[in-house]
């Protein structure tokens, strides 16, 4: 079983739902920080609209900012419909375009204002426009371990909807506990059901969770075969559109703690990792 890791931090994930509006100046010296230890990937912004994220409405000022010539890492952006799609791909940083597409369709509404129908519609565009711009679409599958809202779940339906996104050639999809249901035994049969139907696709997880359970969510991914994790530094953020009570992210320090421990190494720069974890704490607590 290939053991390469692909890590994705992110904070935009992390920033989001935070009501203190931090300065353009300082997001921009953090991922720049973060841009210096060497991970896949950077989740850094999101162009949707300032009213529904105002921690967010400066995306395309923190990129002009950004300094990639020294950088491993790649960029990616949220985007959330046609309009953020179009600004999106004119920005030549940014290699991945992340749609939220729920496999619930009272979430999908609550966190896009769109139906599951619609979001499709959009999913083509996203794909399209990827093709036309020479930059990879990630479809992020929210709700796919568990639904609060009594909506239609099963380990199969997620399946389905895995399947569907392979047919229309989405080469990265991650599964997404966006309200932190999900016990490992959850995660990590959904995971054995879904990465029997991969095909060419990547299936990543992108899991909510408290600090304590971190560590057996990640474990239970990992032996399922998922070898794509998006993580933030300390487990700060949330979705500010799933409830009141944000459920932080998986922290970083977490998974990579559990990767040195089973001898698997990443390339980061270790001091520039420790550097960004305090950078993290300042701005955000």
């Amino acid at each position: 079983m290939n053991d390469k890791i692909n890590i994705v931090e992110c904070p935009r994930d992390a920033m989001q739902g935070l009501h203190n509006f931090i300065p353009t100046a300082t997001k921009i010296n953090y991922i720049n920080l973060l841009l210096e230890v060497g991970f896949d990937c950077i989740d850094f912004g999101s162009f949707v609209s300032p009213k529904a994220i105002p921690q967010l409405a400066d995306t395309a000022g923190v990129l002009s900012g950004l300094k990639l010539e020294n950088s491993s890492s790649e960029l990616l952006s949220i985007v959330a419909n046609k309009r953020g799609i179009d600004e999106a791909v004119t920005h030549s940083k940014i290699k991945h375009l992340g749609f939220p597409f729920s496999i619930s369709e009272t979430f999908q509404q609550r966190n896009t204002n769109s139906s599951i129908e619609n979001s499709m519609e959009t999913v083509h565009y996203l794909i399209q426009e990827c093709q036309s711009h020479d930059k990879n679409a990630v479809i992020y599958l929210s709700m796919c371990f568990g639904n609060p809202y009594g909506d239609e779940w099963s380990p199969v339906l997620v399946k389905d909807w895995v399947i569907a996104m392979n047919k229309l050639g989405v080469k990265t999809i991650s599964l997404a506990d966006t309200v932190g249901l999900a016990s490992p035994e959850l995660i990590g049969s959904v995971f054995n059901e879904v990465l029997q139907v991969q095909g060419d696709a990547v299936i990543g997880a992108h899991l909510h969770s408290t600090h304590d359970e971190a560590e057996s969510k990640i474990e239970a991914a990992y032996e399922a075969g998922c070898r794509r994790f998006d993580t933030a530094m300390k487990g700060f953020g949330g979705c500010p559109m799933a409830k009141d009570d944000l459920v932080g992210n998986i922290a970083t320090e977490v998974l990579l703690a559990f990767l040195d421990k089973r001898g698997i190494h990443q390339n980061f720069d270790r001091l520039k990792f420790l550097q960004s974890m305090e950078e993290a704490v300042r701005i955000m607590s």
